[in-house]
């Protein structure tokens, strides 16, 4: 997959199937467009993906920034599922001016060699957001370009929208996220060295710093799984500061995975987060933490993915 994020660097020299939005949590109304566009691949065109970076409500100050998956996890979603092209198209003043009929005349007709183009119904781009899915399919014959809104996808007999999956992860929902998602939520990144606190009381752990950006869940004990070298692991993990042990200025992931004992510092892993077990706690002191701990683990050996 080709990732272009200067925008001198939108110059295509194929025809393409574009699917454009924000895309944040690539959930399964996302993998809807994204499979649309696949589809195309059978008849000679590109598969594209157009996004924006940052995010056009986070560029005007309307959401905090944070994002159910940081921009590494959706490029390593967008090459899983076979993209060709994933352009980031960088929002800026000089971008963010950019007329709504010059945007789908320059950038998706012209650079981007769109022949298909797929969104869904709350699409906007251009200055001022004037940009819709109604404009596209108006000039859609100038432009040479098909244009198909995508219904929403629904889950439980609601709408899937990031939204949704923010307010789930929020509640520490994560069966319903994964619902919504395809599948569980994730962190991934370098296994780091902690206080070794863990070890000192016989559970070994692991530990994963929060990427700037990512959202975190609810501060708390969960049932998980780590993939690490192509395999997976049954684990449990805390979420959160660590408040017994000193406690920490920003969220990390501590895990411990059952039957293993390989030193892995340094190494990439993937913490699955499956269902909130409890809430995170300070404890009196170190017994009692261990205590505790021994407690979760043993709960969780007894855990099974959708039974409870």
């Amino acid at each position: 997959m080709k990732i272009i994020t200067d925008l001198n660097e939108i110059k295509l020299h194929t025809d393409t199937a574009v699917a454009i939005g924000k895309f944040d949590g690539v959930h399964v109304g996302h993998q809807k467009l994204l499979r649309r566009i696949l589809a195309y691949k059978e008849q000679g065109l590109s598969a594209c993906v157009f996004t924006f970076e940052p995010s056009p409500s986070a560029f005007f100050g309307l959401t905090d920034g944070f994002q159910l998956s940081t921009r590494e996890e959706k490029r390593a979603l967008f090459e899983q599922l076979g993209i060709d092209y994933l352009v980031e198209f960088p929002m800026n003043a000089e971008t963010a001016a950019i007329k709504a009929e010059d945007f789908a005349r320059e950038i998706l007709a012209g650079n981007l060699r769109a022949k298909y183009l797929v969104a869904g119904a709350d699409l906007s781009f251009g200055a001022k957001g004037a940009g819709n899915i109604v404009l596209l399919q108006e000039m859609s014959q100038e432009l040479n370009l098909t244009v198909e809104v995508i219904e929403k996808v629904l889950v439980d007999g609601a709408v899937v929208s990031s939204t949704r999956v923010r307010d789930c992860l929020e509640a520490g929902q994560m069966e319903k996220v994964a619902d919504l998602c395809g599948r569980p939520y994730a962190f991934r990144g370098v296994v780091q060295r902690g206080n070794q606190i863990g070890r000192t009381l016989g559970f070994p752990t692991i530990n994963l710093a929060v990427e700037d950006g990512k959202l975190v869940p609810p501060c708390g004990v969960y049932f998980s799984e780590v993939v690490y070298d192509g395999k997976r692991y049954r684990s449990i993990s805390n979420v959160g500061y660590k408040p017994t042990v000193g406690g920490e200025t920003t969220p990390g992931v501590e895990t411990y995975i059952y039957g293993f004992d390989k030193e892995i510092y340094g190494e990439q892993i993937e913490v699955r987060l499956l269902r909130f077990h409890r809430p995170e706690q300070k404890f009196d002191g170190l017994e009692e933490l261990k205590a505790q701990l021994a407690e979760d683990i043993e709960v969780g050996k007894i855990y099974q993915p959708g039974l409870g």
